[in-house]
């Protein structure tokens, strides 16, 4: 695989909230832009095949997948923060 198009660091440079571009607003503000960014894109997609009904069944994937990972997300960080002491 090239360099220049790397899967793992596309994922990460969208979803790892240490190298997206919203690296510097708190974890909640992150997760409601990533959440409103899946309605935005869901919109478009579905707006694209000329369905509403794909824009509800997206949107509700989007929501999921993105509110899993961050709850995820969450969880490790508390996990670690209660591991070293650092509520």
């Amino acid at each position: 695989m090239t360099k220049s198009f790397d899967v793992k660091s596309s994922w990460a440079s969208v979803m790892d909230e240490t190298k997206n571009p919203l690296k510097k607003y708190s974890l909640p503000t992150a997760h409601m832009l990533m959440q409103l960014l899946a309605w935005m894109w869901s919109a478009i997609f579905s707006l694209m095949v000329g369905s509403y009904f794909v824009f509800g069944v997206s949107a509700v994937g989007h929501m999921l997948l993105i509110g899993g990972l961050f709850v995820t997300l969450l969880v490790f960080h508390k996990a670690e923060a209660e591991e070293t002491g650092t509520n």
